[in-house]
């Protein structure tokens, strides 16, 4: 399995941060390869969001099933077909991070975990003669570059303001 996690600080409470990590609808103003979310449920444990891709020369609805939610801690996640992935939110206070002008903080994580060599190809439409393992190599880095814009836009929605927002990458153990 590969593994992406990686967090940052947003000066604001819990409360008002998971909010936003759970509204997966508003995710496509995040990336610009995130075309379209369509939810089916309410946004709580077993709601499947429809998650609609387009990048390089591929495009694929990626199902995504919350598997269990505790706001305003934390939001579970798992792909349900096509490829073996799941992943975590996690909101945690940590006010020592506040500047001098925040009254708090929290840090963000998000966790993926994902084999892609689980890829149904079939379910990806290939161009002719590309082989999956030379998608995969191509996929690999651009997946760390989206979470990391993905959370970096977050952040900037949350508090209002664009800022520079420090990521940090956390290695395997």
């Amino acid at each position: 399995m590969d593994r992406i996690l990686l967090s940052t600080v947003s000066y604001r409470p819990p409360e008002e941060v998971f909010p936003y990590v759970r509204s997966f609808t508003e995710y496509p103003r995040y990336t610009e390869h995130l075309k379209g979310v369509r939810v089916h449920g309410n946004g709580d444990a077993g709601s499947v969001y429809d998650l609609q891709l387009a990048w390089w020369k591929l495009t694929y609805t990626a199902s995504s099933k919350v598997t269990a939610i505790s706001p305003p801690e934390s939001l579970e996640w798992r792909l349900v077909e096509d490829v073996d992935a799941r992943g975590e939110w996690r909101v945690e206070p940590e006010p020592e991070a506040a500047p001098a002008d925040a009254e708090t903080a929290s840090r963000i994580f998000f966790e993926a975990l994902y084999d892609p060599h689980s890829a149904d190809e079939s379910a990806i439409s290939l161009p002719r003669f590309v082989s999956i393992d030379r998608i995969v190599d191509r996929v690999r880095p651009r997946l760390v570059e989206e979470a990391e814009t993905v959370v970096e836009r977050l952040v900037e929605d949350i508090e209002g303001d664009r800022r520079d927002v420090e990521l940090t990458i956390h290695e395997m153990p």
